[in-house]
């Protein structure tokens, strides 16, 4: 039985019979409810969607992209086959375009947006995610804080820094994580400002649940709770029929076995986990699922 599902459809469920239909700056109107909190144990479940495909090899690649590369270039994903930031990358001019909504006089109006970053930034999403950690060195300063000093309780990596919102192409959505050790077991408290449910949270929940436990094993931890707090919790409303699709394959059918998460044990440095297309050292093993469901991306 995987858990994850039971609680992801039943965010779902949540949305469609008690969100709110609003206007955003996408120019496509979301379901949303203010908030919602969700808790994992990976001691006791690796959290990998059942009800539809997870394509978890590109999930892991971009957090690696983020915390082990450190990297904004979006040619680094796609010379892995990687297509996800695609929509987000900054053009060979230094310009980045997309249809959306502009407030004017109180009202958003859809519009093309035209945003002049640099030449010195093309093929990148500007200043943000492996930009910032790169920056502020957060990976060495979480990892070698959990190792010599393990009771720290400022063990916090914010990508939301003011300085750099206003070149970013798009500023962080899972912006901030905390960090503890206790009874051996490294514990992590997820922050997302907003959630794009039916493509980004499959994705995220699964990435951090990886990152835990690649940082746990280096630091010679097991991988324990992860506390995923989200704001504006979404479905676009050119998503609702995949997931009402979804939905009904969980109500039918029930859920699948969750998945294990493998990864190679002989790896106890961070930066040398294989970030290849074949990601040769982190495996997702005993992955059962319903099939995929295509959703719309909303820039």
């Amino acid at each position: 039985m995987s858990k994850w599902d039971k609680e992801y459809i039943k965010l779902c469920k949540t949305i469609l019979s008690e969100g709110r239909e609003v206007e955003n700056r996408t120019g496509t109107n979301t379901i949303k409810i203010p908030s919602y909190h969700l808790q994992f144990d990976l001691q006791d479940e690796f959290p990998c969607l059942t009800t539809k495909q997870l394509y978890f090899r590109q999930a892991i690649l971009e957090m690696l992209w983020i915390y082990q590369a450190q990297s904004n270039d979006v040619r680094w994903l796609q010379e892995r086959n990687v297509r996800i930031w695609d929509e987000w990358e900054i053009n060979e001019d230094g310009k980045w375009k997309a249809i959306q909504n502009v407030l004017e006089d109180g009202k958003l109006v859809k519009k093309e947006v035209v945003k002049d970053f640099g030449k010195d930034m093309a093929h990148t999403i500007g200043t943000a995610y492996g930009y910032i950690v790169k920056k502020f060195g957060f990976t060495d300063k979480i990892i070698n804080t959990i190792k010599n000093n393990p009771t720290d309780r400022r063990l916090v990596i914010s990508l939301w820094q003011d300085d750099y919102l206003a070149t970013a192409v798009l500023p962080s959505c899972v912006w901030s994580t905390e960090w503890d050790v206790t009874d051996g077991k490294i514990n992590m408290w997820v922050h997302q400002r907003s959630c794009d449910v039916p493509l980004g949270l499959p994705f995220n929940v699964t990435q951090y649940a990886v990152l835990l436990s690649l940082i746990a094993q280096v630091c010679g931890l097991k991988p324990g709770t992860i506390d995923y707090s989200i704001k504006d919790v979404h479905i676009y409303v050119n998503q609702i029929d995949g997931i009402k699709e979804q939905i009904a394959r969980f109500d039918r059918d029930g859920d699948l076995p969750a998945p294990e998460l493998w990864i190679n044990p002989e790896i106890d440095d961070f930066y040398k986990f294989d970030n290849s297309k074949d990601l040769k050292d982190i495996k997702i093993k005993n992955y059962k699922h319903m099939g995929p469901i295509k959703f719309p991306i909303s820039q």
